[in-house]
């Protein structure tokens, strides 16, 4: 059973952080570096897996944590426990502008598929592992890879999304969306992918070759700014400002002439 931690979101705008409240002897995990600040006596370990199987052997230990490696996140989680007898508090955010929201696990029927950079933090005994796309073409084509996160336990679990968090509720239909713009989905969600209208579209639509396709009855998290959508903005820019006669080009003119 996960600990049952309290996690509160604080907002201002565009960017939000959760700040954890630990009873004695509670523990979260969360990935490296998301950590922001931490109060006295709330001890920090980086350890090689969740946690979430203490009789596990050294051995499976390292094939369970070996497949996150695959997904390109770290092997080692960290550890934060509040060792003092009062409760005791700790901030994590995400590493760009963005939201988090909190996932009860057991309201969301024990288990949470996620895109691999969506974890943030989760209670201790929660379970992070690695999901297997079901179908090639979605590892090829959906943009995300051929693996997912797969997240479960009966506890709580805090996910980042760039810009804001939308959540859509299926009742048998389908959904299709940006790979890059999906968070997570419940498990009894199927994905698949599907192409973005004909060659045309396909080719000057701007919205990439194919969706992921969504269908079932279940809970879909999407994100309005992925951080790969970020960046592509951002190395964007920085080429226009490059070529731009009023840019770097002109800098480069008036040093010539100085």
């Amino acid at each position: 059973m996960a600990h049952d931690i309290d996690i509160e979101i604080v907002s201002n705008g565009s960017m939000q952080y959760a700040e954890v409240t630990l009873d004695p002897n509670e523990t979260v995990i969360a990935e490296a570096g998301a950590v922001i600040y931490l109060e006295d006596e709330i001890s920090y370990e980086v350890k090689m897996g969740d946690g979430s199987n203490p009789n596990q052997g050294f051995l499976d230990s390292i094939l369970s944590t070996g497949k996150r490696f695959i997904i390109g996140e770290s092997l080692f989680l960290s550890h934060f426990t509040n060792n003092s007898n009062q409760r005791r508090k700790l901030g994590f955010a995400g590493n760009i502008p963005g939201s988090i929201i909190v996932a009860d696990l057991a309201k969301m029927g024990g288990n949470l598929i996620c895109q691999r950079d969506a974890f943030l933090f989760a209670s201790y005994g929660t379970s992070i592992s690695v999901e297997f796309v079901k179908k090639l073409g979605f590892g090829f084509f959906g943009g995300e890879g051929f693996v997912l996160q797969k997240i479960s336990g009966d506890g709580k679990v805090a996910l980042f999304a760039g810009g804001q968090i939308i959540k859509k509720q299926l009742n048998g239909e389908s959904l299709r969306v940006d790979s890059g713009c999906l968070v997570g989905f419940t498990e009894n969600i199927s994905y698949d992918i599907e192409k973005a209208g004909n060659l045309g579209s396909m080719i000057f639509g701007g919205e990439g070759l194919f969706f992921a396709k969504l269908q079932g009855h279940g809970t879909v998290l999407l994100q309005t700014n992925p951080a790969s959508k970020m960046s592509e903005a951002l190395i964007g820019n920085i080429s226009g400002h490059t070529s731009n006669k009023d840019g770097i080009g002109n800098f480069g003119n008036i040093l010539d002439r100085s």
